[in-house]
């Protein structure tokens, strides 16, 4: 899709944005200045007076990533109040959306890449650690919470991969996604 130029001064969010699009649409090779100009109805030159090189833009685009994707779902998470809300808050906000996982399983098989790779493996350890301490909150022990923290990740990784495989398997209807994460939420917690 490409958009049409206008007088308006594109900023690094409008790129990095368009980045993410282009991410989940194509992959990490379609996030490039030139394509993205592209898309954005810009000239390099915009991208260049943003980015130093494509190098720059990834690294913006991961750091945007992570900061809506992880961050921002924690703190919404944590909205929930006690360690059992903020596991159903959370399990709401993940399991309950489905364009956001075409970026996530872009990232993750472009994960050896070495710009993508640290990124990578600190939300994955990250996002561990928060759940971990979700278990650790509801009162199991450590080795019990980094399991569940395990389990509970995995399936989030499953659940995004089976929403973008096949989608008509993962419940979308108010009730029944309900339902579906009230059973996930009952899986993960009860000892």
């Amino acid at each position: 899709m490409v958009r049409e130029a206008s007088t308006r001064r594109l900023s690094r969010h409008d790129w990095t944005a368009e980045a993410l699009r282009a991410l989940g649409a194509g992959g990490l090779v379609a996030v490039a200045i030139e394509p993205i100009a592209a898309r954005l109805g810009a000239t390099k030159g915009s991208g260049y007076w943003h980015f130093r090189g494509r190098a720059d833009l990834v690294a913006a685009t991961l750091a945007r990533w992570e900061a809506e994707h992880t961050e921002a779902v924690i703190a919404q998470a944590d909205t929930g109040g006690d360690p059992v809300g903020r596991l159903r808050e959370l399990l709401r906000v993940v399991l309950g959306r489905s364009g956001p996982f075409r970026v996530e399983l872009a990232l993750l098989a472009s994960s050896e890449d070495p710009l993508v790779a640290p990124t990578v493996r600190r939300v994955t350890q990250r996002r561990i650690d928060y759940l971990t301490g979700l278990f650790t909150g509801l009162g199991f022990d450590r080795v019990q919470a980094d399991r569940r923290a395990l389990l509970a990740y995995t399936t989030y990784l499953g659940h995004a991969q089976l929403a973008r495989t096949a989608p008509d398997a993962v419940p979308r209807g108010g009730g029944a996604r309900q339902a579906y994460l009230d059973s996930v939420l009952a899986a993960l917690i009860t000892r």
